[in-house]
């Protein structure tokens, strides 16, 4: 597990808006972990909140989970 993956993992949520959708899609915080680890990326939530305390407003830009999902579902708990 490590930050250069959940970093990894934010660029990738920020420019492919299948993936993204495709994790936003999953209710169950324990599936949607899974997913992403199958998609090749190994962190704990810890490391993922870790980074996006580290990003500015304009880096998380794109970066779904953070932005549009959080205001228009009110987050889930996933990544905020």
């Amino acid at each position: 597990m490590s930050i250069d993956q959940a970093k990894a993992f934010i660029e990738r949520m920020k420019r492919d808006k299948a993936f993204a959708d495709q994790v936003m899609a999953i209710e169950d915080v324990d599936e949607a972990m899974a997913f992403i680890k199958n998609a090749g990326f190994d962190f704990t939530m810890e490391e993922i909140k870790a980074v996006k305390a580290e990003l500015s407003d304009d880096q998380l830009e794109g970066a779904k989970c953070w932005n549009s999902h959080a205001v228009s579902t009110g987050c889930k708990g996933l990544f905020c």
